[in-house]
């Protein structure tokens, strides 16, 4: 284990989870999980933070459960995601003429470019809360991906800015605040996610990123490598469960349930003489509830929010043509049956569930690598791009600390406590661990596959 690097904690305030995860990387560059716990979220509502009191409740249960994974974890920093419907996005062009032309392009000199672009005007009432440049010009020369060693008179981007409303960031950070912690930096969650669940060859073939949470859909899309839009979509599957709870007259806990458990994209895939039996209030009769309309109603849903990816995706030229690497569904929405069907019958695009496996270090529980996580795992990830960037200042010293066993995969747990722990039989466990990460994936797909088969007739 490395300990020379720093454990960075990503915080996801969501709609229906609030998730703290603690992580640091390895000698293989890979993130160990040192410390997770999540919380059920009450004091959010489409990714906004709208009740302070129960959201700190919230985020102090989900800290408390990251520390009862692993006592060893000090806290005090957070990176934490921001979504939501007031989220805007625009596009800007900046540029600086150099005062020593005979010398190369520096990292300050791309720093004040950024740096400036915090000055563009913006309507009252939203602040800034990102500046990223998409490609650079240095004189005639266009599309520089990184201009630093460059020579030139007049060095210029196209930068990507994304604005948030004032008092929607203030009641984060205030959140956050007075739960003890200090907020390190605020990340726009599709971002977070994006960099959880994807490669660099995602990135240059051109891939559109679909994170469905509990109360938002976030957009970001790639091409060529460069950020090209984000959006936020105000729907997300509370309003399918809404929908289900509307629609078929039952609890909203029964209707999370049916839409879990049987809940299908596509009402042509659901069985049409499959029932389900939901127990009468009181004394009431029990309801039979066809899997058909159960089906109907959360198609018509997400094909409403697929169709907002489609024409975000028409605002900013990046038809089926363009985009090789397709669309890539991560959070916890992604995991509905058939979901990948009918995003692809919409937008005309090849899909995928992207798990947050990328950068993940093996032998972690499976809990951790599912679509639900993407979001924290990328904050975390975020944390070590301003590290290995010098972007902000992070502590010198770093304390020992290990992957608890209760984070680790069950074979890798037993396999490490048979061994002698010597420091060799150790490492060897690790490489042992890191070669078996392939099948590792493999049984973890097979699993989700299995999950995702249709399944017979069921009566609750």
């Amino acid at each position: 284990m490395n300990q020379e690097q720093p454990i960075i904690v990503g915080l996801d305030i969501g709609t229906t989870k609030i998730a703290a995860i603690a992580g640091r990387k390895n000698e293989y560059g890979k993130l160990e999980i040192l410390g997770f716990g999540r919380a059920n979220s009450n004091g959010v509502k489409h990714g906004q933070v709208l009740n302070i009191d129960e959201t700190i409740k919230a985020i102090q249960m989900a800290l408390e459960n990251c520390y009862a994974s692993n006592p060893n974890l000090e806290i005090s920093e957070v990176y934490v995601g921001i979504a939501g419907h007031h989220i805007k996005s625009l596009q800007t062009r900046g540029d600086i003429v150099r005062q020593n032309t005979d010398e190369e392009i520096t990292r300050r000199e791309i720093d004040q470019l950024v740096a400036d672009q915090y000055k563009t005007y913006i309507p009252a009432g939203d602040q800034i809360i990102d500046v990223i440049p998409q490609e650079f010009t240095v004189d005639n020369f266009q599309n520089i991906p990184n201009p630093i060693g460059y020579g030139g008179v007049k060095v210029g981007a196209n930068f990507h800015i994304i604005t948030g409303d004032k008092n929607a960031i203030r009641n984060i950070n205030r959140a956050v605040e007075k739960s003890n912690l200090l907020t390190k930096d605020l990340v726009l969650q599709p971002l977070a996610s994006a960099a959880a669940v994807m490669g660099q060859e995602d990135l240059e073939a051109g891939v559109a990123i679909v994170d469905i949470g509990g109360g938002t859909t976030d957009l970001a899309v790639f091409y060529e490598g460069i950020l090209k839009h984000t959006a936020v979509i105000p729907f997300g599957g509370e309003n399918i469960t809404n929908d289900i709870k509307t629609g078929l007259g039952v609890l909203k806990t029964q209707a999370e349930q049916m839409k879990v458990q049987f809940g299908s994209a596509l009402s042509n895939e659901a069985k049409a003489n499959a029932y389900i039996t939901i127990p009468g209030l009181r004394g009431m009769p029990a309801k039979e509830i066809s899997v058909k309309n159960l089906a109907n109603i959360i198609q018509a849903r997400m094909s409403e929010i697929m169709d907002f990816v489609t024409y975000h995706l028409k605002q900013v030229g990046l038809d089926s043509r363009m985009l090789n690497g397709g669309i890539v569904l991560t959070g916890g929405g992604s995991q509905l049956r058939h979901l990948i069907q009918l995003t692809e019958y919409i937008t005309g695009l090849n899909a995928r569930i992207g798990f947050p496996t990328e950068h993940l270090a093996a032998g972690h529980i499976e809990e951790l690598a599912r679509p639900t996580y993407s979001t924290c795992i990328g904050l975390i990830l975020k944390g070590y791009s301003d590290y290995e960037h010098n972007r902000k200042a992070f502590e010198k010293e770093y304390r020992k600390v290990d992957v608890p066993d209760n984070l680790k995969k069950a074979e890798a747990q037993s396999a490490a406590q048979s061994a002698l722990p010597t420091e060799e039989q150790l490492q060897s466990e690790r490489v042992r661990n890191r070669k078996g990460v392939k099948d590792f994936w493999g049984k973890f797909k097979d699993g989700i596959i299995d999950l995702f088969k249709e399944e017979e007739d069921h009566h609750l």
